[in-house]
């Protein structure tokens, strides 16, 4: 079984915490570093970032480590020989969350390829289109036992929440906004409504809720609407202040979710 399905298989009533970091930002051989740590210290499962020069969906902070891991000589090829590494020391899913262009240029068949013989257990393509997925994506994904994780926001509609419930395998990303990733001090009761709202629908995958989620009030929501929270510009910007340290950062961000190990 996917890594993924297990995790989400034997989670019971506990509620899963993600990270999301840039490879490469911001230091180009902490990769590995930091996943090692993060799972030490109890994160349930990592998505790994794939620096890409024009990062649609995201705000400033991960704008910016997506330039400095550039900058420092991240690509494809790199992070997977930094993966391959360190396969047989993670036990916990990771997840290669990066745009369309760089994947296409490496080849779909060939990244389906080096995430299997990385430890890569899926993928998250926030611009892939879902006919391309379908398509294209899909049935090479499927063959390496890969699960791709499709994003709704507060604007897709129920008929298209319930066309990626029964594509996809794995999780169902919710997003908290249809705005840019970036921290957010509270979730507003039109967000509040749109995580009932999917609640209510009762689909056949788990959820996970991210896009602002930087503190206890944000957690709890997040952790009271779904399956569990995925953090990231938080992360990305302790990370960066701890100079890639991710002890120090992950004591900070616990403090400021309220968190015990």
């Amino acid at each position: 079984m996917n890594k993924i399905n297990q995790i989400f298989a034997r989670r019971g009533d506990r509620k899963l915490l993600s990270l999301y970091f840039c490879a490469g930002a911001p230091r180009l051989e902490g990769t590995a570093d930091v996943i090692l740590t993060l799972q030490r210290r109890g994160i349930d499962f990592l998505e790994v970032g794939i620096p890409f020069s024009d990062p649609l969906a995201d705000g400033p902070v991960i704008q910016t480590a997506a330039t400095k891991a550039l900058r420092n000589g991240m690509n494809l090829k790199l992070l997977f020989e930094q993966l391959r590494a360190i396969k047989g020391q993670v036990t916990i899913p990771l997840i290669l969350m990066g745009y369309l262009n760089p994947i296409l240029h490496y080849g779909i068949e060939r990244f389906c390829q080096s995430c299997v013989d990385s430890g890569v257990s899926g993928m998250i393509i926030p611009d892939l289109p879902f006919k391309d997925y379908l398509e294209q994506v899909k049935p090479v994904a499927d063959r390496y036992d890969l699960r791709v994780v499709m994003l709704i926001t507060p604007e897709t509609s129920d008929e298209r929440i319930r066309f990626i419930d029964d594509n996809t395998d794995g999780f169902i990303y919710m997003v908290s906004s249809a705005a840019i990733t970036g921290a957010q001090k509270s979730f507003d009761e039109r967000k509040q409504a749109y995580f009932r709202r999917i609640d209510a629908m009762q689909l056949r995958n788990p959820r996970m809720i991210g896009f602002g989620i930087s503190n206890r009030q944000t957690l709890r929501a997040a952790q009271d609407n779904a399956a569990g929270a995925i953090i990231g510009s938080r992360f990305v910007t302790l990370l960066s202040e701890a100079g890639g340290n991710a002890d120090q950062a992950l004591d900070r961000l616990f403090a400021d979710l309220g968190l015990k190990e």
